[in-house]
């Protein structure tokens, strides 16, 4: 039988074999990798990862390294490296890949590349991990960072510059293409970075070029268009200069611009979760309408100013940023409009921010407790609208002003327990134009109401609460328990454009606080480790999808809900050059108000990964990752179809390799996505209904690389 059947037929075969290799977190690293257990996100200051009350991942170079031998795609490495985080897409898009249950916010070294007031779902692909030093991910409601953190946060912590006085280059070039049909599949991929330090000054620059072939799914077809990554070309531009004026004072510039452009000269032959029949592209000489989709061209630039000592025992940061955003969705025939001579249409979410981050970090000591207090100013403008190419307006233009003010303190007691407790209060204010809702006809006949519409200004104030406790027994055992709040506008966007009132003023734009619940424990034991947690968050205004039948729009529909689940993570370092490790994440979630399972917009399968990784000499490694998504099928069809975001999720296994072999300053590479070639449905591909959502995942596909350093 072959191995990817057997895999289906006794998943639970692999497990005993893998837990009888050993167990290993996902975070756990080398003693001499240490410094990589450092945190700044959560607190807003370094911190280590063991006095975080609460749970995080951390994602270290050597790690990152290691998932780019396989894929460059930053959606995929998440996905298994952190528990908690729903399956990857397998395209462009982020939509139903929720962090715990709910949405998380994007960043780059503190700046938000989510779009919050029109979330399309895309900011987890804003930067090549070429660029990344480190990625941190705090898990759970929190408003550390402001809106858009309803289920947690994803930092990007860009590369910092070597100590070195002589530059050093690094360089690089893979091609990725599929093992399953060749035909037209190649890639490349090319990077190219340089940093050092001379004197006072430092800097890091580094540049990417990727372009896909086509991909191909297991069966040799296609991945159908709808956030399709095939012949997509997608390029980074890096750089970060730091000055430092003496031992306490520095300054710091970076600048990073990135674009992923998909211009494929192909059709997609649409099915659906109800037909059975899944959508898959071919390839055409015929015109295509509409523009390339994806992002057009992403900027952002941060100024950062450090005094490790203002005044006696005081830090300060400034921090000063401007971001501007634009992705490009594809083209739906579901904004067409016949009556006006659309047959279709094509929108982008426009974002422009600029942000003033003033933080102040204090210390102090007494007998048996040290103390520090975290504390300053945020500031953000806002101002986001979602437009068709065409020249239509969908989402009008949003200008949002967020002022907030927090303190955050921290207190280690005798030397075992560590309390933190902190406070954040926001005043948002959004001002709206008069605007007109856009009318869109899924057929002829079924269009939806245009409706004038009254604007103004919109405003909301809210304080939210954080507290957490850990005691650390010992090494082998440290409980913690925490509850945190997140203020969140949810999608207030996507509530404009499907407003069926005549003022602003009428619709349901309430903001959401979420209630975040956590205990949990956590400790290593010789070369064991391992971590537990289990978690609830609740809100009194969640954001879910009602189907209207006479005019083919999905509305939005506010109402409570609650959602639960639970996290673990188990792992051994057999030997100095044999480690194994493994984690298992379920998360569920209702409405309450009608005691109604949550669709696969926002609950994700349960999920389980293991990975063996070895070191056979001293110059080579081998790693095998294994990813399992399992079943979820908690909806009935209606009238014989499934509908929205509620089709059921059958299990699927993935199997990934990746190696190295290291001659002097040399590495050739090898990675293999999807070893086993197995045919599967992505766990959104099997939930979303909608036309043309249906694709295949990835088929097995050869990723050969060579990089040198010196």
């Amino acid at each position: 039988m072959p191995a990817h059947l057997a895999l289906k037929k006794s998943p639970l075969a692999l497990y005993t074999s893998l837990f009888c290799l050993g167990l290993m977190s996902q975070q756990a690293v080398a003693a001499d990798d240490s410094i990589e257990r450092i945190i700044v996100t959560g607190s807003r200051s370094a911190e280590s990862i063991e006095e975080v009350p609460s749970s995080v991942t951390l994602i270290d170079n050597k790690t990152l390294a290691k998932d780019m031998l396989i894929t460059s795609e930053l959606q995929n490495m998440l996905a298994f490296r952190v528990p908690g985080m729903a399956p990857s897409t397998g395209t462009s898009s982020n939509a139903g890949q929720t962090l715990r249950g709910r949405k998380a916010l994007v960043m780059i070294d503190g700046v938000p590349q989510s779009t919050p007031l029109r979330n399309g779902s895309l900011g987890i692909r804003s930067i090549d991990p070429s660029a990344i030093e480190r990625i941190e991910v705090i898990k759970g409601a929190t408003s550390i960072y402001g809106n858009g953190a309803s289920g947690g946060i994803i930092n990007y912590i860009t590369k910092t510059p070597s100590s070195d006085a002589k530059a050093s280059v690094e360089l690089g070039a893979s091609s990725k293409f599929s093992a399953v049909k060749f035909e037209d599949s190649a890639g490349y991929r090319y990077h190219a970075s340089v940093d050092g330090t001379l004197d006072k000054f430092s800097y890091v620059v580094s540049a990417s070029e990727e372009e896909t072939g086509l991909e191909y799914d297991a069966e040799g077809d296609i991945i159908g268009l709808i956030y399709g990554l095939s012949e997509t070309k997608s390029q980074n531009l890096f750089t970060k200069l730091a000055y430092e004026f003496d031992s306490e004072k520095q300054v710091q510039l970076t600048y990073n611009y990135y674009e992923a452009q998909q211009n494929a000269e192909l059709m997609d032959v649409t099915g659906s979760v109800n037909s059975g029949v899944k959508t898959y592209a071919i390839k055409t000489n015929q015109p295509k309408p509409g523009v390339p989709q994806g992002p057009r061209g992403n900027h952002n630039l941060m100024l950062k100013y450090t005094d490790q000592e203002i005044f006696n025992q005081t830090q300060l940061t400034l921090d000063a940023y401007y971001q501007k955003i634009e992705n490009m969705f594809f083209y739906s025939a579901a904004l067409a409009n016949p009556s006006e001579g659309y047959d279709g249409g094509q929108s982008l979410i426009r974002s422009e921010k600029r942000g003033l981050r003033i933080n102040l970090n204090s210390y102090a000591d007494w007998d048996n407790v040290s103390a520090s207090f975290i504390y300053g100013i945020d500031a953000l403008n806002d101002v986001s609208s979602q437009p068709l190419h065409d020249g239509r307006i969908w989402v009008p233009e949003m200008d949002m002003s967020n002022l907030a003010g927090y303190l955050q303190t921290k207190l280690t007691l005798f030397d075992d327990w560590i309390l933190k407790a902190g406070v954040r209060h926001d005043r948002v204010d959004i001002n709206v134009d008069d605007y007109k809702t856009l009318k869109v006809c899924r057929t002829a006949e079924t269009c939806s109401v245009p409706f004038d519409v009254k604007g103004g200004e919109l405003d909301f104030t809210s304080t939210t609460y954080n507290l957490g406790l850990r005691y650390q027994l010992d090494d082998a055992f440290s409980p913690f328990v925490s509850f945190s709040q997140g203020a969140d506008i949810s999608d207030l966007g996507r509530l404009l454009r499907t407003a069926t009132v005549n003022d602003i003023s009428l619709i349901q734009t309430e903001a959401s606080i979420v209630d975040n619940y956590e205990v949990g424990f956590s400790g290593h034991y010789d070369k064991l480790s391992y971590e537990l947690a289990a978690y609830r968050s609740t809100s009194e205004l969640g954001t879910s999808n009602a189907y209207d039948a006479a005019t083919g729009v999905y509305m939005p529909v506010r109402a409570p809900q609650k959602i639960w689940g639970y996290e673990a993570q188990l792992a051994y370092q057999w030997l100095d050059n044999l480690s194994t490790d493994m984690s298992y994440s379920w998360v569920e979630g209702k409405d309450t108000e009608k005691d109604t399972y949550l669709d696969g917009q926002v609950i994700s399968a349960p999920k389980f990964t293991a990975s063996i990784n070895w070191q056979p000499i001293d110059d080579a490694s081998i790693a095998i990752n294994y990813l399992y998504v399992g079943d979820r099928k908690r909806f009935d069809p209606v009238d014989g179809q499934y509908v929205g975001a509620q089709g059921p999720i059958s299990n699927y296994h993935l199997v990934n390799l990746s190696s190295s072999y290291q001659i002097n300053n040399w590495q050739f590479s090898l990675g293999v996505e999807n070893l086993l070639n197995e045919d599967y449905y992505s766990a959104r591909s099997q939930a979303f209904t909608y036309s043309g959502y249906n694709t295949k995942g990835l088929g097995t596909t050869i990723n050969l690389g060579v990089k040198t350093r010196f």
